[in-house]
């Protein structure tokens, strides 16, 4: 008898395990960009090769206006997805191919995200590895209490104390020779391919990855 009942729960786990999975890939995890720089930014959405790319998203979000009115969210498509967020400034409205800062060579801080992994596991990070343009920090929201799920990122404005030899002239600091002082100022951003975050994360199913332009750092 109590190999029976023992048959049966395996046999109902079995059922009901992969259901679960399914379940928490479909979880939808929304995108919202917000700009509280005085200035506006341009983001650039891209997706990794093979993946489709967020409806509409380089329309809808193709200028952020500063001072916090520039805010939209987008639905990541379902299924497993990555790619990157560039922030840009100083562009040409009718060209946003033509920026001051965010387009290569220029430097740029680079936002990296995936969500609907497995279990439906979400990761983020914001690199340095291409220079930096604009201080940007990422929160998610809306996930299981005890997940570690912290705000990743470069809240400081690391232009204003770029050695002389890295400053951009229309504005930013370069990468090369800068990693020591990035990931001093901002030891939860990436200043190398390798290089990883000091605060770990492990967030599984956040509703929103919210990622912030100049965050407020007076509070």
């Amino acid at each position: 008898m109590a190999a029976s009942k023992a048959f049966l729960i395996t046999m109902v786990l079995a059922v009901l395990t992969p259901l679960v999975a399914t379940a928490a890939q479909q979880t939808v995890t929304n995108l919202t960009l917000h700009n509280l720089c005085l200035y506006p930014v341009w983001p650039l959405i891209t997706q990794n090769i093979g993946l489709p790319a967020i409806p509409d998203a380089n329309d809808t979000a193709g200028r952020l206006d500063g001072g916090g009115e520039g805010l939209v969210t987008l639905a990541f498509p379902p299924g497993a997805w990555s790619g990157r967020i560039v922030a840009r400034t100083g562009c040409i409205d009718d060209n946003d191919d033509v920026c001051d800062t965010g387009v290569a060579p220029a430097p740029t801080t680079v936002t990296q995200v995936s969500v609907h992994g497995p279990n439906g596991l979400a990761e983020y990070s914001v690199s340095l590895v291409d220079g930096f343009n604009v201080p940007v920090v990422v929160t998610p929201h809306g996930f299981e209490q005890g997940d570690q799920c912290p705000s990743l990122g470069c809240s400081v404005d690391l232009d204003v104390d770029c050695p002389s030899d890295a400053k951009a002239p229309a504005g930013g600091c370069r990468a090369q020779g800068q990693g020591h002082f990035f990931k001093q100022r901002c030891p939860d951003t990436r200043t190398t391919p390798t290089d990883v975050e000091a605060t770990p994360q492990r967030c599984l199913q956040p509703g929103e990855l919210k990622i912030v332009f100049c965050p407020d750092t007076s509070n």
